[in-house]
């Protein structure tokens, strides 16, 4: 049998790489990095960087670094991820046969936390559903929710209020929800709040949280939401890539600020 362990790995920090993580990746025999094409090459780095930080001196796990395949644009959104899927659990598959054919432990660091959007666990679903004997063990991570109200030194939801996590496709296509006054926004391609009505809304904004390059924006989205956007996009220029977050609180005024806030 093959155990996979998907780790989490938060932003890429040591620091936030829990013990058990640590422990797990100490015990691989295989650990597998992908490769997400020149522009991102730095997560590339990060994840090596990870391996030099966490591994001991004398670990004898083999690191086998591989290339993603490209997400077509075929038929719809849905359709386009399921076949992206299929390819990378084929690209899984072929690594396990070549480096770990028998049986072992195979670890993939995953950024942030594997159960929060990201798509890991239904990859290996379909290992799994192919017929390979594999175990698959999750290593939680600390989330970008978790790194953005640490850093913006903020709860995540107001009292006794619930919270949405949503992404910047959702936000465009279907405005503000109804019956939620505090939503996280995640995968924003860039400028997803702009679709909407910026009067009594607040923002938190983060990218490259936990890593040296963090950088923070709050305030009222009539005043920062498009300087959030030059910021953005000039960070984009300079490092060729950007992972970031925000969190946007409504605060209508008939209904006043929770307490502890």
């Amino acid at each position: 049998m093959i155990t996979l362990f998907l780790i989490g790995i938060g932003t890429g920090n040591p620091d936030h790489v829990t013990r058990e993580g640590e422990r797990r990746l100490n015990e691989a025999d295989l650990i597998l990095i992908p490769r997400k094409g020149d522009a991102k090459s730095a997560l590339v780095d990060l994840r090596r960087e990870l391996c030099d930080h966490l591994l001991d001196r004398d670990h004898a796990a083999r690191v086998v670094e591989f290339d993603l395949p490209r997400r077509r644009d075929c038929g719809t959104y849905l359709d386009a991820v399921e076949d992206w899927h299929d390819a990378i659990a084929a690209v899984w598959g072929g690594l396990l046969d070549a480096h770990l054919p028998a049986n072992g432990r195979v670890a993939l660091l995953i950024w942030g936390d594997p159960s929060l959007y990201d798509s890991s666990l239904r990859i290996a679903d379909r290992l799994q559903a192919s017929g390979r004997d594999l175990e698959v063990r999750v290593v939680p991570g600390i989330t970008s929710l978790q790194a953005l109200t640490a850093a913006h030194r903020i709860p995540l939801n107001e009292l006794a209020e619930p919270v949405l996590i949503t992404t910047g496709r959702q936000l465009r296509e279907r405005g503000w929800p109804s019956g939620v006054d505090s939503q996280v926004v995640m995968l924003d391609q860039g400028g997803a709040f702009t679709t909407l009505d910026p009067a009594h809304t607040h923002i938190w904004w983060g990218a490259y949280l936990g890593m040296a390059q963090e950088c923070l924006m709050a305030g009222p989205l009539s005043e920062v939401g498009d300087e959030i956007l030059e910021r953005r996009a000039e960070l984009r220029a300079r490092h060729g890539w950007i992972m970031d977050t925000y969190l946007l609180r409504r605060r209508l005024p008939d209904k006043p600020s929770g307490a502890g806030h």
